[in-house]
């Protein structure tokens, strides 16, 4: 097989509709409500965040293979593909990096002021 037929354009173009609806639907579940510990409104939001980036990779994959023909290319193109994929893996590990060490404030009182990790 050297090229995509139309029903596979519309088959990888269904299931990126399905996948924006699926990351949609996770940005309304209530994970606060479920989980059972004290800081759930912080769980909560990381969870939304590793759904919404594992969903996000797999839309970016179906591009690259599929509408970007890199499924039907030589090697040499699967591996610019990866290094490009690699690259963006550690842009996003440093960066979530330098976000989760910092000092955010955290669950408010009960007056709604935000405590600090440190005082």
């Amino acid at each position: 097989m050297s090229h995509p037929t139309p029903r596979i354009y519309r088959n990888v173009f269904a299931a990126l509709m399905g996948l924006l609806v699926l990351t949609v639907a996770a940005a309304f579940l209530p994970f606060d409500r479920v989980l059972p510990t004290p800081h759930a409104a912080v769980w909560a939001r990381r969870i939304t965040i590793s759904i919404a980036l594992t969903i996000a990779v797999v839309k970016g994959l179906l591009i690259l293979l599929y509408f970007m023909h890199v499924r039907y290319a030589p090697r040499a193109t699967w591996a610019v593909a990866g290094a490009g994929f690699l690259w963006l893996a550690i842009m996003l590990a440093l960066t979530l990096a330098d976000y989760l060490t910092r000092n955010h404030p955290g669950i408010p009182n009960n007056r709604g002021e935000p405590r600090y990790l440190l005082r």
